[in-house]
C-alpha cells in the first residue's frame, strides 16, 4: 500500500492537494491520476472513482433541516451513472443559508410542502441525512427535465422501471403531488410499450 493510498483511506477517499507531505506525493498523486486510479473533483482536490457516489456530507451541520436530492439522490439510488456535479440540497423557499466555500453546493429552493413529502432518513458514508425517497427523485427528474435534458431523464425512469420493487402507484401519486403526472404517464407509454 503507497502512501497515497493510506491518505485517502483517512480521508474517507477523497483527498486534497493540502494533505500532501510535498512534492514527490503530488507527483504520485497525478501520475495515479493518469492511470485513473484518482479522480479529479475540483481544482486540488481528488477522489477514488469508487467513492464519487457513495461520497457525502454531513448536510444536517452544513444546511441544517436540508435534503439531499437530484444528482445525489439518483446517484445514492443507483438510478443513473452520471456523477454529481455538486452536493444537491433543497432547503426551504426563502430560507437564507451561508455555505463554506470550500464545499461545491447547489442549493434548490423548494416549497415547504415539497421538503415534507417523499423525504426518507437514510446514513449516507456515516453521515444521517435526509434524502428524496426514490419514488420522489424519478418525479424530481421529470419536474427538472428541461434543466438536466432528456436523456439523463429517460435513463432514471428506464433504471427504476427495471427495478423488480418498482411502485408504480406511488410514483404516480408523487407525479399527481409534483405536477408531472402527465409527462411522467407520457415517458412510462413510451418504455412500458
Amino acid at each position: 500500500m503507497n502512501i497515497i493510498t493510506t491518505k485517502m483511506a483517512v480521508h474517507g477517499g477523497m483527498l486534497s492537494v493540502r494533505d500532501l507531505s510535498g512534492r514527490a506525493e503530488y507527483k504520485r498523486m497525478l501520475r495515479a491520476v493518469e492511470r485513473g486510479e484518482l479522480v479529479k473533483v475540483r481544482h486540488s482536490v481528488y477522489a477514488q472513482p469508487d467513492v464519487m457516489f457513495s461520497n457525502m456530507i454531513d448536510v444536517e451541520r452544513i444546511v441544517p433541516y436540508g435534503v439531499v436530492c437530484l444528482y445525489n439522490a439518483w446517484a445514492y439510488h443507483g438510478l443513473c451513472t452520471e456523477v454529481p456535479p455538486a452536493y444537491c440540497i433543497a432547503i426551504e423557499a426563502k430560507r437564507k443559508v451561508t455555505l463554506p466555500q470550500s464545499l461545491n453546493v447547489n442549493l434548490y429552493y423548494w416549497k415547504r410542502e415539497n421538503l415534507e413529502f417523499g423525504i426518507t432518513a437514510e446514513n449516507v458514508s456515516g453521515f444521517d441525512v435526509r434524502i428524496t425517497h426514490v419514488e420522489r427523485s424519478v418525479c424530481d427528474a421529470v419536474k427538472y427535465l428541461n434543466k438536466i435534458g432528456q436523456d439523463l431523464c429517460a435513463e432514471i425512469v428506464k433504471t427504476y422501471l427495471k427495478r423488480p420493487e418498482r411502485n408504480i402507484s406511488k410514483l404516480m401519486d408523487y407525479a399527481k403531488h409534483l405536477r408531472v403526472a402527465k409527462v411522467l404517464g407520457q415517458y412510462l407509454e413510451i418504455s412500458l410499450s
